[in-house]
């Protein structure tokens, strides 16, 4: 049996869901699916917060109005949890138990993520705090991985979605133990738009660091900000960064979570 059968039987085991959709690939993949199957008895909630990046919001909202689905919009309340603006190692899990606890108190229903197989194998604390809400992983169940979310993506004819860069919450780009501010997360948004808008659809990450901020980008988009023809951007890039008061490191290649210090051996 094929993944996305395995999905069709799970689904035909619920009567209603709630899918909390982020904007990212995979929740907004599993959000039409849950549409094409549920009809109006699938709910799609999506948190507006500072650490939810414009564009993401804006393409859930576009998605919505266009395919008719039933969406409603929260505020996760992280922003009003200690614990979280404190970015200890285990954020994602006050970050998680605030979305999911607001969720259930606001609608009816099981919670349904876009996890996909590939993420079990990182350390993501938020896992756990699903798992105190008896949040359900459809792809996971199915045994579907990232690979998979967009090929599904590109037979829905979801060309935009199939060919979405990895897009984590904006929290994901302040190092470890540094706490977690509006503006911050503001800033890094700007700044990777800017160079979105210069390169197109790129993994980008305006890290802040302790010592100042390190912009990651893919290799070959590197070696083009490197190159003379790179020199305008770069000056817009950091006169940006130099405005807001705050200082650049440099530029390194893209690595994933550079940022989370101090995760559990071999995650």
């Amino acid at each position: 049996m094929t993944p996305e059968r395995n999905l069709e039987h799970l689904f035909a085991t619920f009567d209603s869901v709630l899918v909390a959709v982020s904007g990212g690939v995979d929740s907004t993949t599993l959000a039409h699916l849950a549409q094409r199957h549920f009809g109006a008895r699938a709910q799609m909630v999506h948190a507006v917060s500072p650490a939810v990046p414009a564009e993401a919001t804006a393409r859930v909202r576009s998605h919505a109005e266009r395919y008719g689905w039933v969406l409603r919009s929260i505020d996760a309340g992280e922003f009003a949890d200690p614990r979280y603006r404190a970015n200890p190692i285990n954020r994602c899990f006050f970050c998680k138990s605030n979305l999911y606890r607001r969720i259930a108190v606001a609608f009816r229903g099981v919670i349904f993520s876009g996890t996909n197989t590939d993420d079990l194998g990182d350390y993501r604390p938020g896992l756990e705090a699903a798992a105190e809400h008896g949040v359900r992983h459809p792809f996971v169940e199915a045994g579907m991985a990232k690979s998979d979310i967009r090929a599904c993506a590109r037979r829905l004819g979801l060309d935009d979605l199939a060919e979405l860069p990895a897009a984590p919450c904006l929290a994901s780009r302040i190092e470890t133990g540094i706490r977690v501010e509006a503006d911050d997360l503001v800033f890094a948004d700007e700044v990777e738009r800017l160079l979105r808008a210069e390169f197109g659809p790129i993994d980008v990450r305006c890290r802040i660091r302790r010592r100042g901020v390190c912009l990651e980008v893919e290799s070959g988009v590197l070696q083009r900000l490197s190159a003379p023809a790179g020199a305008t951007t770069r000056a817009a890039v950091e006169a940006m960064i130099a405005g807001s008061g705050r200082s650049l490191v440099g530029y390194a290649p893209y690595r994933r979570g550079s940022a989370f210090l101090g995760a559990p051996s071999g995650a």
